[in-house]
């Protein structure tokens, strides 16, 4: 049975997170008010060329307000859980935390473990639901506040807000949209489960989708596929793992393109050269366009690799690029 709490601030909340997202609603949660009694967030992890130990935003968060820090290795180890159930949480907030909760850890708060999830579940259940809304073609998506259960972002919904997607929305910019709606999602929730009032709405197990976590390969392009679908990658991969292709054997990054309907005569032209996809068919003085698997795709913002991120009007005044020119190749 759920009680109602007296009020929102007697309530002791344990906070899970990891990346960016998680950070940003971290912050909201202490600008509200919200007594955190301690942090949870996964162990520093070697990061770039040099592999040096690097922290999570969340931990950053943490040592900035002075806050009780913990980073198991795994939260089902013996000595976090025992931790945790001294210290007695009236409610676990997770975000983008990293691991799978163990059922001991869920039943230790009197109110129950919410997971933030940026995707309107039961679409996109798993880790990376903010990449694939984008490269999926979806005009909206959302948060959604849920309460945790054994399964992967299987539990029952108790609020959400729903977020449109731009035109031109990249998966960067969708973050932030995410997690500034994350913040108005979760207010609310620990507003109603305060009060008294929460409402639980089971998930509709039929239409559930699961996504995986981003790789690195995932950014290679496939000039085989249509313009919009690589238009859609391009913008959903940043700012990681970026989308790319070669350009004379070394690595070029694509940082914005639009997808060019290829006339007739185009078409003709392509047939009559043998032009594979992946063949530079239009070389203009702001972009250059890629021969797909139908349609154009035009390339205005791209990165050579050894050089800076640059407009492709500007790299086009100091690289010849010819018509036949093949990338991927």
């Amino acid at each position: 049975m759920w009680l109602p709490c007296r009020n929102e601030d007697d309530m002791k909340i344990v906070y899970m997170g990891t990346p960016e997202i998680a950070a940003v609603i971290l912050e909201d949660m202490l600008a509200a008010g919200d007594e955190i009694v301690a942090v949870v967030t996964q162990p520093d992890r070697p990061k770039g060329r040099g592999h040096e130990l690097a922290c999570s935003a969340v931990k950053q968060v943490a040592l900035a307000h002075g806050l009780v820090l913990h980073q198991p290795e795994k939260v089902k180890e013996e000595e976090f859980l025992s931790c945790m159930e001294t210290l007695a949480p009236e409610l676990i907030v997770v975000a983008a935390f990293g691991q799978i909760l163990p059922k001991r850890l869920l039943e230790i708060p009197k109110y129950g473990c919410i997971n933030v999830h940026a995707s309107l579940l039961p679409k996109y259940r798993g880790a990376a639901p903010i990449q694939y809304a984008i490269l999926n073609g979806e005009t909206q998506t959302g948060v959604t506040i849920q309460y945790m259960a054994e399964g992967i972002d299987t539990g029952d919904v108790i609020a959400r807000e729903v977020v449109a997607i731009a035109p031109q929305e990249t998966g960067g910019s969708l973050h932030d949209k995410l997690a500034a709606a994350g913040c108005v999602a979760l207010r609310r929730a620990i507003g109603q489960i305060a009060d008294g009032t929460v409402v639980r709405t089971p998930q509709d197990e039929a239409s559930a989708s699961y996504v995986g976590m981003l790789k690195k390969e995932m950014g290679r392009l496939d000039f085989a596929q249509p313009a919009q679908v690589l238009e859609r990658k391009v913008r959903a991969l940043i700012p990681w793992p970026g989308a790319y292709t070669t350009l004379s054997g070394r690595n070029l990054k694509l940082f914005r393109c639009e997808v060019m309907p290829l006339s007739a005569k185009e078409r003709q032209r392509a047939k009559e050269n043998a032009w594979g996809y992946g063949t530079v068919i239009a070389v203009g003085r702001e972009s250059f366009t890629v021969l797909t698997g139908e349609d154009g795709l035009a390339v205005l913002e791209l990165q050579m690799e050894g050089k800076k991120r640059m407009a492709a009007e500007e790299f086009l005044r100091g690289y010849a690029m010819e018509l036949g020119t093949r990338l991927g190749v």
